[in-house]
Parts: C-alpha cells; sequence; structure tokens
C-alpha cells in the first residue's frame, strides 16, 4: 500500500469511525432514555439531525426503537467500506460482502462503545464519584441498561459494584462471536469500522 493510500486510509477510517460512532451513539441515547438536554446529547443531536430528519420521515420507529437511526449507521458505514476498498487498492468492494461486512462492523463499533463506556464510568466511580458531569453523567445513562440486568441477579457486596465484570465478560463474548463471523465472511479488517 503506497504512502497516499495510507494517508487516505487513515484520515477517512478516522472521520468515518468517529461519525459512525456519533450515529450510534444517538441510537443508544434514545434506547437508554438518555437525558436529550444534556449538552453532549445535544451535541449528538445536532450532528446527526441534516441526514437523520429526512431518513425518519420515510422509516418510522418501532416499538421506541429508532430504525432509522439503525438504518443511517448501515447505510453510512456501507458507503465508507465502498470508498475505503477504493482508496486501499481493492477495487470496488462486492455489494453482498459490503452489506454482511457494514453489518459486523457496526455491531463491533456499538459494542467497543460499551465497552469504552463502562470503563470510563469505572474509573470515574474512583476518581469523582459523585460528579455532575454532563458527559459522566450520559456516558452512565448509556451504560446503565446493559449493567441492569446484571444488578437484578448479583446484588452490590460491601459497598462494592462488581456487576460491570460480568457486563464485560458478556461484552468480551459477543465480540468473540462477531469476529468470528468476521473471519467467516473474509471481512478485511482495515477497510470496516470496528474493526480496525
Amino acid at each position: 500500500m503506497g504512502t497516499l493510500a495510507q494517508i487516505g486510509l487513515l484520515i477517512i477510517g478516522s472521520l468515518g469511525s468517529l461519525y459512525l460512532a456519533i450515529i450510534l451513539l444517538r441510537f443508544m441515547l434514545q434506547l437508554a432514555r438518555a437525558d436529550f438536554y444534556n449538552p453532549v446529547s445535544q451535541f449528538i443531536v445536532k450532528a446527526t439531525n441534516p441526514l437523520l430528519i429526512p431518513l425518519r420521515k420515510v422509516i418510522p420507529g418501532l416499538f421506541g426503537i429508532d430504525i432509522a437511526s439503525i438504518v443511517l449507521a448501515l447505510a453510512f458505514h456501507f458507503v465508507v467500506i465502498l470508498i475505503l476498498g477504493l482508496v486501499v487498492g481493492f477495487g470496488i468492494v462486492p455489494i453482498g460482502n459490503a452489506i454482511i461486512w457494514s453489518f459486523l462492523g457496526t455491531i463491533s463499533m456499538v459494542l467497543y462503545l460499551y465497552f469504552f463506556g463502562m470503563i470510563v464510568m469505572i474509573i470515574a466511580s474512583w476518581v469523582a464519584p459523585m460528579s455532575y458531569n454532563p458527559f459522566l453523567m450520559l456516558i452512565r445513562q448509556i451504560v446503565d441498561p446493559i449493567t441492569a440486568p446484571f444488578r437484578k441477579i448479583i446484588p452490590a457486596m460491601g459497598g462494592i459494584d462488581i456487576t460491570p465484570i460480568f457486563a464485560f465478560l458478556a461484552i468480551q463474548v459477543c465480540r468473540i462471536i462477531v469476529n468470528d463471523l468476521a473471519t467467516s465472511a473474509r471481512l478485511i479488517p482495515s477497510i470496516v469500522l470496528g474493526f480496525q
């Protein structure tokens, strides 16, 4: 791979990953019923509205799930895969492969967001346990639905909440399954966001 291809891969991959994460955070905000008046939420809403509002006119929500956000994330990821395939020199990626790869990459990105969100929350609980920082409050709201099922089963022991350990394990199991599916689909990690 030439120097220009590496630069293109870096820039397009980085910006594509960032915007895909913002789209997925918009979906996760709605799924968690997070505070949309939080300044960080407002940034995410403003960053995604130009593409999401027209799409919502065509694709309605279903059972409280923002289907338009999912479709936008998959479509955006699909386009980025096609562009990165050309930049890297693979040529035009077959449409079927790009669809499967965008689906697997999007799932992988969601798992990464939850994984890193939980790490931030664990560190924040040691450093600033009662912080009212808007960013930390939003992460807490997004991550809580992942840890809540474990809290119902495992009570706090001596004031220490060990449920994140089990949530980490569940996320890692899901990542192993997605990576195995990616291997079966002959996914090329360099052009699929979430696997780079």
